[in-house]
């Protein structure tokens, strides 16, 4: 997170919901919101939003790919993180 980033209080809200109750849901959120959250349009934004409003378990669920939510928006998002895991290398989990 980049000085400006750390400053914001929006920005400091969204990283303390990214960190979750679930190591595993850090290891993506928390990269993804650091990395592309910024370079997403409102819409994008406001679904990553609304996404961290859900249960871990069911943010588990999606994220493992057992199953998707069949809303659009919803698994648009969801597919943006897990791409963003999937081709990131090791280096963005230091400092987690």
């Amino acid at each position: 997170m980049t000085t400006e980033q750390a400053q914001d209080p929006q920005r400091k809200r969204l990283y303390w919901h990214s960190r979750r109750g679930m190591w595993e849901l850090d290891l993506l959120l928390v990269p993804f919101l650091r990395d592309r959250y910024d370079g997403l349009s409102e819409e994008d934004q406001g679904l990553y939003r609304d996404l961290l409003e859900e249960e871990d378990q069911d943010l588990f669920s999606w994220l493992m790919r057992r199953n998707l939510p069949d809303e659009p928006g919803r698994r648009r998002i969801l597919l943006m993180i897990i791409e963003h895991a999937e081709g990131g290398s090791l280096d963005q989990y230091k400092g987690l």
